[in-house]
């Protein structure tokens, strides 16, 4: 799957890229049809939790999409990539059942 970084307003790391780039492949093994994916990481000026990682994910017939924000990219990357695990198990029982 190919998938695209987007670091706004900041150059992002070798090391974060590859930690995001091995957590998001790692949803190929809940739904291998996944065609390509984005994500876009966001330094917030206010609070605590001034990191933002928002992913979209392109799956045939329709797009999934997660943003969690959290005091490091990884734990934010952690929570994203959780959630879109959830969104591809319910859509793969849809394509399943012949409702999607």
């Amino acid at each position: 799957m190919k998938l695209q970084v987007h670091s706004i307003h900041f150059d992002a790391d070798r090391k974060l890229i590859d930690f995001i780039q091995k957590k998001v492949t790692k949803l190929e093994t809940f739904y291998d049809r996944m065609v390509d994916g984005e994500v876009f990481l966001r330094l917030n000026n206010e609070g605590i939790d001034n990191k933002t990682v928002e992913i979209k994910l392109n799956v045939p017939g329709n797009n999934l999409f997660a943003t969690e924000k959290a005091k490091s990219f990884e734990a934010a990357a952690d929570m994203a990539t959780e959630a879109l695990r959830n969104q591809l198990k319910k859509f793969k029982s849809k394509v399943k059942n012949g409702r999607a």
